[in-house]
C-alpha cells in the first residue's frame, strides 16, 4: 500500500495504490466523510512486469495529468496512463456506490469490497514506457516530480532526472551524491533551490546538499531503516523511526551558523582542464560566459562568468567519473543559437573513462543564476568493459587499470551527410602509450573504440585533429605528442571510413582497427610536450605550436599535398619551416595558442602569460602578464569582435583556481 498526491483532488480525497497477486496495482480513491464511512471508489488497474518481487514501491502522477510513474522492487521505472474522465468517474462512482450502500449503522463500520469484486470492469493496464531495473536490484525509493522533470531514487548510490517525450520515459543523467550513500530514500526541494538527498549512510541517517556538497545533519540510528519519516523548519529539525518495534523520535533544535561561506569553491581540487561553450546574452543582464571545468575531485562543472560582477556561478555539476577529469573537448564549436547555446562535450580522465553529455544553456532571467543549463547524458566508454566483451579473454592480458586519458580532440568534419547514421570521431592521448579513436552515434548513444596505435610506446600527452579541405578531396589529419618531445602526424582519413562502413554495417559493434604508421615524425622538444594547437593560414597552410616541459616553445610549419598517385594514404606532409624558442619560460609550458600566424599567446607554471610575435627571424615577446592562478594546467583563448571591426583577445586559465583575462 502507498499514498501518492494527485493534482486535481479536493483535500478530502487522496489517491491510494495497492499492489496484490500475479502484478496487479490497483489505483484507488479515498474521500474522508466526516462521521461516515470513506468512500472508496476503483479508478484503474495496471500490470507490473514479471519479476520475483514483484509489487510497487512508490508512485506519483505528473503535473500534466493522465500519466503516473511507477517504480518498482525490480529496480525498474514504469510510464501508465490514467484517467479521471467524468465517463470513467462515473462508471467508478457506481461502483464504489454499490459498496457503500451497503453499510448499516449496525455493521460496524465494515466496508464490503464490492469494488474489488467489479474490479473486472475496468481493463487491466500495461506500462506505455519501461526502464527495466533502472536502480537494480535494491528496487527504487521514491519519485517526484519538479519543474518539469521526473527524479528517482533508489538504494543503488544514485538518483536519476529524466524527461517525458511523448509518452516515452528518458534519462537526461544520473548524479552521485557522495562517496558511501548507497541507500538514498528520498529527494526534497527547497524553495531557495536547493536540492536536498535523504538516505542512510553505513548506521547514520543523513541529510545532504547538493548545492553546498556536504552532510547538513547527521542522525545516528543504526541505519537501514524502512519505515521513517523526517520533518524541519527554520527553528527544528525531527527524525522518527521504528527500530525493533519501537518508535523512536530524534528532536533537535536549530543552532546558530558560525561558517560564513566568503568564496564558494568551484571544485575540491585543483582544476585540470577548462574549455569555453560560449557566451549567453540575458535581458536586462550583462552577457554570461559560460566554461566547462574538469577536476581531480572527479567532477565537471559547467559554469557562468560574468566580467560585471567577476563572479562564478556554478549552473550544473557532473559526477559520472569514478577518477579525475583530466581531460575536455567539444564536439563542435559553440556558437549561439535560436535556443541557446548547444554542444556536445566529452570528459575524459583516469580509470580509462569517457563520458559524453548533450548541454543546452538558454537565458532564464528568473532564476539566480540567469542561466538556465540541461544537461542530458549521452553515452560512456571505459576499456575494461570493452575488455569484459572480448572472447577468449582468460587468455588475454587485461587492460591497465591506471590508464588515464590526457587529452581529447573532437575530429573535425565527420558527420558525413551520406551516412545513413552519422557518426562522430574523438581522438584521445593515452597514458599507455596509445592514440585511440572513438565513433560515437548519438541517436543510439554509442560510444565505441574504433582504431588504435601503439606507435610512441610511451605515455602520450596531448592529440590535435585537424581538417585538410581542397579541391583533391578532404583528409582528416591528426597529431599526437608524447613524453619523449616528439609530435607525430597522422592520416586518419581511411581508418575513420573503414570504421563507419564497419559500424553501419555491424549495428554499432567492431573490433578496434589499426591507425597505421604515421606521416611525419618531428622531435620538436627533449622531454614532454604538456602544451598543443594546430591553426591553419590562409594560404590552406598549418601552424603547429607547442610547448614543452624544459620551458621550450617550438612552432613549425606544415603543407599537406594530397597525391593522386600510390603516395602513402593518399597523403604528402612537408615541414617548411621550424622555429623552436628555448628557455621561453621559467617553468613548464602549459598552454599555448596560436591566434594569428604572427601572434602567439603561451602560459607556464612561471605564472606567466607572453605574447610572441612570429617573424622572419624567430619568435618575439611582445608584451608579458602576470596571473594569480598557481600551478597551472590548462589555457582556452576566444577572441571577441568590438565596436569598429577590432578583434579583442580573451583567454581563461586553470589550475588551482580559475582566471579570465584579455
Amino acid at each position: 500500500l502507498g499514498w501518492a498526491p494527485c493534482p486535481g483532488l479536493p483535500p478530502s480525497t487522496a489517491a491510494l495504490l495497492a499492489s496484490g497477486p500475479d502484478g496487479e496495482m490497483l489505483w484507488l480513491e479515498v474521500t474522508h466523510r466526516p462521521g461516515q464511512t470513506p468512500c472508496v471508489r476503483l479508478m484503474g488497474r495496471y500490470l507490473l512486469p514479471p519479476c520475483k518481487q514483484r509489487w510497487h514501491t512508490c508512485v506519483a502522477f505528473l503535473p500534466q495529468g493522465g500519466l503516473l510513474v511507477c517504480g518498482d522492487r525490480r529496480g525498474s521505472l514504469l510510464l501508465f496512463t490514467c484517467s479521471s474522465s467524468p465517463g470513467r468517474a462515473v462508471e467508478s462512482t457506481g461502483i464504489a456506490h454499490g459498496g457503500t450502500d451497503s453499510v448499516s449503522e449496525d455493521s460496524g463500520g465494515e466496508l464490503e469490497p464490492s469494488c474489488f469484486l467489479h474490479k473486472g470492469a475496468l481493463p487491466l493496464e500495461a506500462p506505455v514506457s519501461m526502464l527495466f531495473g533502472l536502480h537494480g536490484k535494491m528496487g527504487v525509493t521514491s519519485v517526484a516530480c519538479h519543474g518539469g522533470y521526473v527524479y528517482s531514487t533508489g538504494r543503488d548510490g544514485v538518483y536519476r532526472q529524466l524527461c517525458l517525450q511523448g509518452q516515452q520515459l528518458e534519462v537526461l543523467r544520473k548524479h552521485r551524491p557522495c562517496k558511501g550513500l548507497q541507500w538514498i530514500e528520498e529527494l526534497r526541494f527547497t524553495p531557495d533551490g536547493d536540492l536536498l538527498v535523504l538516505g542512510f549512510h553505513a548506521d547514520n541517517f543523513v541529510v545532504w546538499s547538493s548545492r553546498t556538497g556536504e552532510n547538513l545533519h547527521c542522525v545516528p540510528c543504526g541505519g537501514g531503516h524502512r519505515s521513517w519519516s523526517y520533518w524541519n523548519s527554520p527553528s527544528a529539525e525531527a527524525f522518527a523511526f521504528v527500530k525493533c518495534g519501537d518508535v523512536m523520535l530524534y528532536h533537535r533544535e536549530a543552532e546558530p551558523c558560525e561558517q560564513q561561506v566568503l568564496l564558494a569553491s568551484l571544485h575540491g581540487r585543483e582544476i585540470a582542464c577548462v574549455r569555453r561553450l560560449g557566451a549567453v546574452a540575458v535581458p536586462g543582464h550583462p552577457t554570461l560566459n559560460i566554461f566547462v571545468t574538469g577536476s581531480e575531485d572527479t567532477t565537471a562543472c559547467v559554469l557562468a562568468l560574468s566580467e560585471h560582477s567577476r563572479g562564478a556561478m556554478p549552473l550544473a555539476r557532473l559526477s559520472d567519473h569514478i577518477s579525475s577529469v583530466r581531460a575536455l573537448a567539444l564536439a563542435t564549436p559553440a556558437g549561439p543559437g535560436d535556443e541557446g547555446l548547444s554542444a556536445l562535450l566529452f570528459s575524459a580522465g583516469g580509470r580509462a573513462q569517457i563520458e559524453c553529455y548533450r548541454l543546452l544553456c538558454t537565458a532564464d532571467p528568473a532564476s539566480k543564476s540567469t542561466v538556465a543549463c540541461q544537461v542530458i547524458h549521452v553515452a560512456s566508454h571505459r576499456l575494461d568493459e570493452h575488455w569484459e566483451r572480448k572472447k577468449n579473454r582468460h587468455k588475454l592480458v587485461k587492460m591497465d587499470p591506471e590508464t588515464r586519458y590526457m587529452s581529447l580532440s573532437v575530429v573535425p568534419g565527420t558527420s558525413i551527410e551520406q551516412l545513413l547514421t552519422p557518426w562522430k570521431f574523438l581522438a584521445a592521448a593515452c597514458s599507455d602509450g596509445s592514440v585511440r579513436v572513438f565513433g560515437l552515434l548519438e541517436a543510439a548513444r554509442k560510444l565505441v573504440l574504433v582504431a588504435e596505435s601503439f606507435h610512441h610506446q610511451r605515455c602520450v600527452l596531448k592529440v590535435e585533429a585537424f581538417l585538410h579541405a581542397r579541391a583533391g578531396g578532404e583528409r582528416h589529419l591528426l597529431c599526437s605528442a608524447a613524453t619523449d618531445g616528439s609530435i607525430a602526424f597522422w592520416d586518419i582519413t581511411s581508418p575513420i571510413t573503414d570504421a563507419a562502413d564497419t559500424l553501419h554495417g555491424a549495428e554499432g559493434e567492431m573490433q578496434p582497427l589499426a591507425l597505421g604508421a604515421p606521416l611525419v615524425t618531428v622531435m620538436a622538444h627533449s622531454c614532454g610536450v604538456n602544451s598543443l594547437h594546430v591553426q591553419e593560414t590562409p594560404e590552406g597552410r598549418y601552424l603547429v605550436a607547442s610547448g614543452s616541459d624544459d620551458g621550450s616553445i617550438h612552432v613549425c610549419l606544415l603543407e599537406v599535398a594530397v597525391g593522386r598517385g600510390e603516395a602513402v594514404a593518399g597523403t604528402c606532409l612537408r615541414v617548411l619551416e621550424r622555429v623552436a624558442r628555448p628557455c621561453a619560460h621559467a617553468a613548464h609550458v602549459t598552454g599555448i595558442r596560436v591566434l594569428r600566424p604572427d601572434l602567439l599567446l603561451s602560459a607556464s607554471v612561471d605564472q606567466r602569460l607572453t605574447l610572441w610575435h612570429r617573424g622572419l627571424g624567430g619568435l618575439d615577446a611582445l608584451s608579458t602578464t602576470f596571473f594569480h592562478v598557481p600551478d597551472l594546467a590548462e589555457l582556452d583563448c576566444w577572441e571577441v569582435g568590438e565596436a569598429g571591426g577590432a578583434l579583442q583577445y580573451y583567454c581563461v586559465l586553470c589550475g588551482q583556481g580559475l582566471e579570465m583575462l584579455r
